[in-house]
C-alpha cells in the first residue's frame, strides 16, 4: 500500500508540474513542502479526475507486471505442470492444448466448472486434460484427494476417472466405508482403494502437487492452466473455450 500512494504521489506531481520546473522536495524548506502540498490538494479538489487516471494507469502497470510474472513462473515449472509423471492424464494424449486443472473436491466452484470442463475436452477433441489434486478445503478435501490418488496408483487411469466424477459430487463423511461404498457404485474393488491409501506415495503426491502450486501463486481452486497461460479462479465454460480458440488462432 506505502509503494503505491508514492506512486500515486509521484504521478501527481507530475501532472501539477510545469515542463520548466524540475520538482526536488528534498531541496525544498519544510514552509516550501507545506505551501506545495496546499497547492497539490487544491489542485485534486478541483481536478479529481486526475486520481482516476493515475489509478487507471497504475493498475494497468500492476496486470502487465503481474502477466510477466507468470510468464516467467509458467517457463520455469512447465515440465512439472504438463508431464509430472504421476497427476491423471485424460482427454487427447496428442491435443494441441494442455488444459490443466487444480481441484479441490470440496470447491463449489470446482464443482460447478466440473461439467463444463468434462463437455469443453468431449466437444473439443483436442484437449489434452490433467487434474492437479490441490486440497486446500480440511480434511474431507485432504481425504478425498488421497483416495482418488490412490485409485491411480492402484487401479489405474479409467479407474481414476470414476472415482474423479463421483469424488467431486460427494457430499458425505470420507470414510473408508464411504469409499469402498462409491467405488462399488461404479464396478470396482474399494478394498485395494483403502489398501492404497497406507502408501507414502499418496501423500508425496499430494506434498509434491501443494509445492508446486504454491510456486505458481495459486492461493485458491479451481485454476485453470491452458498450456502458457493461467487463469486463478472460476471461469464459465463459454469463457474456456474462447481462449482455447484464440490461442489456436495465435498459433497459426
Amino acid at each position: 500500500m506505502l509503494k503505491t500512494i508514492k506512486a500515486v504521489f509521484a504521478a501527481t506531481l507530475l501532472s501539477v508540474a510545469t515542463p520548466a520546473i524540475a520538482l526536488d522536495l528534498n531541496a525544498m524548506t519544510p514552509l516550501e513542502k507545506e505551501q506545495f502540498g496546499h497547492q497539490v490538494r487544491a489542485y485534486l479538489l478541483e481536478n479529481p479526475e486526475v486520481l482516476v487516471e493515475v489509478f487507471s494507469a497504475l493498475e494497468q502497470r500492476q496486470q502487465v507486471a503481474e502477466l510477466q510474472e507468470d510468464v516467467t513462473l509458467l517457463a520455469a515449472y512447465m515440465g512439472e505442470i504438463q508431464n509430472d509423471g504421476y497427476s491423471w492424464v485424460g482427454g487427447n494424449p496428442d491435443g494441441d492444448i494442455t488444459l490443466v486443472e487444480f481441484i479441490d473436491y470440496k470447491c463449489g466452484y470446482c464443482r460447478k466448472a466440473h461439467k463444463e470442463v468434462a463437455n469443453l475436452v468431449k466437444t473439443d477433441g483436442n484437449i489434452r486434460f490433467i487434474v492437479k489434486e490441490y486440497p486446500i478445503l480440511g480434511e474431507d478435501s485432504y481425504n478425498l484427494s488421497r483416495a482418488a490418488i490412490a485409485t491411480l496408483q492402484s487401479l489405474g487411469p479409467d479407474a481414476y476417472k470414476k472415482m474423479y466424477d463421483q469424488f467431486i459430487k460427494h457430499n458425505g463423511p470420507v470414510t473408508d466405508k464411504a469409499i469402498k461404498f462409491l467405488a462399488d457404485k461404479v464396478g470396482l474393488d474399494g478394498d485395494i482403494i483403502v489398501a492404497q491409501l497406507k502408501q507414502a506415495s499418496v501423500d508425496e503426491q499430494i506434498r509434491k502437487t501443494r509445492m508446486l502450486g504454491e510456486n505458481l501463486n495459486i492461493t485458491g481452486t479451481p485454476a485453470f492452466i491452458f498450456n502458457d497461460q493461467i487463469i486463478r479462479g472460476y471461469i464459465p465454460g463459454d469463457a474456456m473455450e474462447q481462449i482455447v480458440a484464440e490461442m489456436r488462432s495465435q498459433a497459426q
